[in-house]
C-alpha cells in the first residue's frame, strides 16, 4: 500500500509540472486569418507541447466581445481596433501587427470572370450582376457599404445585395449559388473549392486591412504567449501567410 501511495504521488507530481510546462493558450482571431492559424496552429503544438483554443470571428464582432469582458490571452484583429482596446485597457503594450490583407471580388467555380480592372469596370460588374454578397459585420462588409454608396450605385444594387451573417462567408455563399458575385477578403476567398477568386478591388479603391496582434493583461501562461507570437511572426511562418492570400507585415 505504502508502494503504490508512493507511485501515485509521483504520478500526480509529475502531471503536476507537465501541467504547468504545457499551457492552452486562448487566441480570438479575425476569420482573415482562419486558414493561416488552421495551418500554423498544430505545428506550433507539436513543438511547444502547447495547446491553442481558437475563437474565429469578425475583427468587430471579436473586438465586442473583448470590450464586453470575454477572457483571451492573444487577439489578432485589425490594427485600428487593436490600438482601441490598448487604448481601453483591455490589451496591454503595444500591437504587433502580423500581416496585410486586400479585398478581392469571388464567383462560382468554372463561371466567367468579370472585367473589374478599373473602378469603372468594377461597376459596370456590379450593376449587371444577379446578386452580390458580403458580411454585413465584417470589416470589409462595412468598407463596402461606404464604397457602393460613393460610387453611386447603393440604391441600384440594393435589391439584389445580400447582407451575410459571419458564419455565411462571401466566398461560400458564391460556392453554394446563393450569390453570383462575393466580395470579402482574398485570404477568405482561396479556402473555398467551390469559389474562385477574379482578382483584388481596383487600386484606387482597394481595402488593405492591416492584422495585428494583442495581447491581454494578464494572460494565463507568459511565456507559452510569448512562444506563440514569437512563432506567427518567424521567417517561418510566412510562406504560409503568402499561400493563404496575406502578406507578412515583417
Amino acid at each position: 500500500m505504502k508502494m503504490k501511495s508512493i507511485v501515485a504521488a509521483l504520478a500526480l507530481a509529475f502531471a503536476s509540472a507537465w501541467s504547468a510546462q504545457a499551457a492552452e493558450i486562448r487566441v480570438f482571431s479575425s476569420n482573415a486569418l482562419k486558414t493561416v492559424l488552421q495551418e500554423l496552429g498544430p505545428r506550433f503544438e507539436k513543438a511547444s507541447e502547447h495547446k491553442i483554443a481558437f475563437t474565429f470571428g469578425t475583427a468587430v464582432g471579436l473586438k465586442g466581445e473583448i470590450e464586453k469582458g470575454a477572457t483571451f490571452d492573444v487577439a489578432i484583429l485589425t490594427a485600428g481596433a487593436v490600438d482601441d482596446l490598448i487604448k481601453q485597457g483591455k490589451m496591454a503594450g503595444a500591437r504587433t501587427d502580423v500581416a496585410r490583407s486586400a479585398a478581392g471580388m469571388a464567383v462560382r467555380k468554372g463561371a466567367a470572370k468579370p472585367d473589374i480592372s478599373t473602378t469603372e469596370a468594377f461597376k459596370r460588374t456590379l450593376l449587371a450582376a444577379n446578386s452580390i454578397a458580403y458580411v454585413e459585420q465584417g470589416g470589409t462588409g462595412i468598407y463596402l457599404k461606404g464604397l457602393l454608396e460613393r460610387l453611386g450605385i447603393a440604391e441600384q444594387l440594393k435589391a439584389k445585395t445580400k447582407l451575410l451573417p459571419s458564419t455565411n462567408p462571401a466566398a461560400l455563399a458564391v460556392a453554394n449559388g446563393e450569390a453570383e458575385i462575393g466580395m470579402t477578403q482574398i485570404s477568405e476567398i482561396l479556402p473555398y473549392a467551390g469559389a474562385e477568386l477574379v482578382g483584388p478591388l481596383p487600386a484606387e479603391i482597394q481595402l488593405v486591412t492591416v492584422f495585428s496582434l494583442g495581447v491581454a493583461p494578464a494572460p494565463k501562461d507568459a511565456g507559452a504567449t510569448a512562444a506563440l507570437i514569437k512563432f506567427l511572426t518567424s521567417p517561418d511562418a510566412a510562406p504560409v501567410f503568402k499561400a493563404k492570400g496575406l502578406d507578412p507585415a515583417s
